[in-house]
């Protein structure tokens, strides 16, 4: 059965993959049958649309070929009948990635208005996901899909808006920020976007930033368009001028299982969980998070000391946290199961000692396999918050790097200590420039999410040259090399671990979308950790 694409570029898939289309006649036939699934479109019609009002004497002979070729081409699932006066697609919902968008927004829509936000953000943004592109991105310039692709364009916005407002209601809003930043500039005249930053903004406890970004929209619209702000942005000023109470965000009361934004401390030895208290213990000091503690210990004449040992430290923490302790045999196992049954965002493990061995550890790998959750290898010297010129990221723009950069970002942010952004110096011999563009781009990232500035160090490309720039460092956060499975931490990430005068932690970002990774991301710079 095939399936249909519009939007993105136009695209036909078969059992076999993608399936060749002809030229843009034929494509432009293809797509203004799929605008109208399901409904005649007839022959003058086609030839109108085709050939934008001007059609030739052979028109009708012309739109019969590009139909006889697309029935030859997309073979007997082509859904292509005649139909008096002219033809039809006919489909099912699931062939066609249009009626798929429309039902998912139209649940998710549904979900949302029965104040179930958690349901409306998964379904709307299940439905977005479909977007490869705008629509219709090979056929923009033919004059049949201007209006098209202007009314595809606004019910994307539009199910956006609805998207940012289910997740701004499950109090994501520091999440939101930067995303909203982007599309208030993009889009000067939905004034939604506007309103949503402006929330965001203030629920995130930058209030003075708020109220500079309705200034901004208001310039905009008057200096450029000559209008006032709509009467709900300028109330919205209003109310967060007199931080009106209503404005925070409405959290239903829930158990402490369903609070989501957790943290998992997770240790098998005393000392190494203190090396990973010191680092989760600021993180945990964040609004919204929740730290969870547990010892596993592998014989069950070392429980109570374990669980003593527990409550001690509990009465030392200073936020709320949860400890328990248990026998394995199955550490990673039984932390994969915590993991999942407390809906952690985050677990934070002390390094074995033999986790610089390639292949890793199985305890390691099997972690670093399964985990729905970021997980953090915290090294065996502990931080001390006291010392050093703070939280130093290593930066690469890998896929992991932007984990370890967001980790460290939060970290920075709630131990009150400065952000600094390391990337490789110019090689000419090579023909390489520096990383300073890259480490701006994830900069002006930080603090949009986090509201945290982070200051650039460009060092030599080699172990040793890493290992000076960090010299000073309270803590260094690395993101885990995208070869771990087979080349383990690699050389620099060992360096770290074994030579840094600082604490170590290595990042490895899980499955869940994060805050400050492009979708797109790739890594254009020749600063790595990829050795």
């Amino acid at each position: 059965m095939n399936e249909f694409r519009i939007l993105g570029p136009l695209e036909v898939l078969g059992e076999q993959g993608p399936i060749e289309l002809g030229g843009p006649m034929q494509r432009a036939t293809l797509a203004i049958l799929l605008l109208n699934v399901n409904r005649v479109v007839s022959v003058d019609r086609l030839a109108d649309e085709l050939y934008a009002d001007a059609a030739p004497v052979t028109a009708l002979k012309q739109v019969q070929r590009q139909i006889s070729d697309l029935r030859k081409m997309l073979g007997p699932d082509s859904g292509i009948e005649t139909r008096s006066p002219g033809y039809t697609i006919r489909l099912a919902p699931e062939q066609f990635d249009l009626s798929a968008f429309e039902r998912l927004t139209a649940d998710g829509s549904e979900a949302l208005a029965a104040g179930d936000a958690q349901r409306g953000s998964e379904l709307l943004g299940e439905a977005l996901g479909l977007w490869r592109g705008p629509p219709l991105a090979d056929l923009a310039y033919e004059s049949f899909a201007g209006t098209p692709i202007e009314r595809l364009e606004e019910i994307r916005l539009a199910a956006l808006e609805q998207r940012i407002d289910a997740e701004l209601a499950l109090g994501r809003h520091v999440e939101l920020v930067g995303e909203l930043q982007e599309l208030a500039a993009e889009h000067v005249l939905r004034e939604r976007f506007h309103e949503q930053l402006m929330l965001a903004l203030y629920r995130s406890g930058r209030q003075a930033e708020a109220l500079e970004a309705y200034r901004r929209a208001r310039l905009a619209l008057t200096e450029d368009f000559g209008l006032e702000p709509s009467p709900a942005l300028q109330q919205l000023e209003r109310r967060i001028l007199t931080q009106d109470a209503s404005l925070a965000v409405e959290r239903p009361s829930v158990t402490s299982a369903d609070q989501g934004r957790g943290l998992l401390a997770v240790s098998t030895d005393e000392g190494g969980l203190g090396s990973v208290l010191a680092v989760a213990g600021p993180l945990a000091s964040l609004p919204g998070r929740e730290l969870i503690v547990a010892r596993l210990v592998g014989d069950e004449r070392e429980l109570p000391g374990a669980v003593a040992a527990l409550d001690n430290r509990r009465a030392e923490l200073v936020q709320t946290a949860r400890t328990a302790a248990f026998t394995t045999d199955e550490p990673a196992a039984d932390v994969l199961r915590l993991v999942t049954a407390y809906d952690v965002e985050l677990v934070l493990v002390n390094t074995p000692a033999d986790v610089d061995s390639a292949p890793l550890p199985p305890d390691v790998a099997t972690l670093l396999e399964h985990s729905p959750a970021d997980v953090a290898l915290v090294g065996a010297k502990a931080v001390d918050w006291a010392e050093g010129s703070g939280v130093f990221v290593p930066f690469g723009g890998a896929e992991h790097d932007w984990a370890a950069l967001e980790f460290g970002a939060w970290l920075a942010s709630a131990a009150g200590t400065p952000l600094r952004l390391v990337g490789g110096r110019a090689d000419p011999e090579r023909g390489r420039r520096d990383a300073s563009r890259l480490l701006a781009h994830a900069s002006l990232a930080v603090q949009g999410l986090v509201g945290v500035g982070a200051s650039p160090l460009l060092a030599a490309l080699s172990a040793d040259g890493l290992i000076e720039a960090v010299e000073d460092a309270t803590i260094v956060v690395a993101g885990m090399s995208g070869r771990w499975r087979s080349e383990g931490i690699g050389e620099i990430r060992r360096a770290l671990l074994n030579r840094a005068p600082g604490a170590v932690v290595i990042v490895r970002g899980g499955p869940r979308p994060g805050g400050l990774a492009p979708r797109d991301v790739r890594t254009r710079f020749s600063w790595s950790l990829e050795v």
